[in-house]
């Protein structure tokens, strides 16, 4: 028995997220589908990840872990898995790992991008791909100097779900920044962890600031405050792309 670990991409467009669900189709079912057939067992052969991911949210950088008994080297797996898997989802690269690495449990960071589309008229090839402003153009100094109230260790219950069972909200965030290319807007977003929706709370809310619907330090305020009513809304799912999972050397 092998456990590999698999860097992984896809376009959330057309999934119910990444997790099984009954009656939808998701990214972990089209991948276990694969892996259960290459190895001809009756038993279903899971993947696990490093965390799920929403409907219609990206992958760019993806981490799982499964276990294999076959004997295919490394560099073929990648190639046997893309051959039989849908179009919306590729495996990058595939490396024999420790038995005790764990996608979810080994994670030492997360990446996450986010994308706003200012153009006035959205290019239609992209709508799927970022969140449509109508035109609107934030100022980002404002959303930068907002940023820096988000950025540290606080419990981050202002800009989680309220639906989450997750009782302890305390969360890293090492680095938050916003960049212009052309005209969309990126938000990127570092931390040691995220909680349910929090990148999309997050950029819902900073982009009030940008558009003076909020001041830059109301923030300061609203990470006090641990409410999930204080915050701003969720952003839209398919503007958020998971872009990198990071592990220890």
């Amino acid at each position: 028995m092998r456990r590999l670990k698999a860097t992984i991409s896809y376009d959330g467009t057309n999934f119910a997220g990444y997790q099984v669900q009954p009656n939808q189709r998701t990214v972990q079912e089209e991948i276990e589908k694969v892996l259960t057939r290459m190895h001809k067992s009756k038993e279903t052969i899971h993947v696990t990840a490093s965390g799920r991911t929403d409907a219609r949210v990206h992958a760019l950088g993806q981490v799982l872990h499964f276990d294999t008994t076959l004997t295919i080297p490394v560099d073929r797996y990648v190639t046997a898995l893309n051959v039989q898997l849908p179009h919306d989802i590729r495996f990058l690269e595939i490396e024999e790992v420790a038995e005790d690495f764990h996608a979810r449990y080994s994670v030492h960071g997360k990446q996450y991008r986010y994308i706003w589309s200012c153009e006035k008229i959205l290019n239609p090839f992209r709508r799927y791909y970022t969140t449509a402003t109508n035109g609107h153009k934030p100022d980002i100094a404002r959303m930068k100097e907002a940023a820096q109230y988000i950025i540290g260790t606080h419990d981050f219950s202002c800009f989680c779900a309220a639906n989450t069972g997750v009782k302890d909200k305390v969360r890293t965030v090492e680095a938050l920044d916003f960049e212009w290319h052309g005209e969309e807007l990126h938000m990127i977003i570092r931390g040691n962890g995220f909680l349910y929706n929090m990148v999309r709370i997050i950029a819902g809310t900073l982009w009030e600031v940008g558009i003076s619907k909020r001041e830059p330090a109301e923030i300061e305020q609203i990470v006090a405050s641990m409410n999930r009513n204080t915050a701003g809304k969720t952003a839209a799912p398919q503007g958020l792309y998971l872009e990198k999972v990071h592990y220890p050397n």
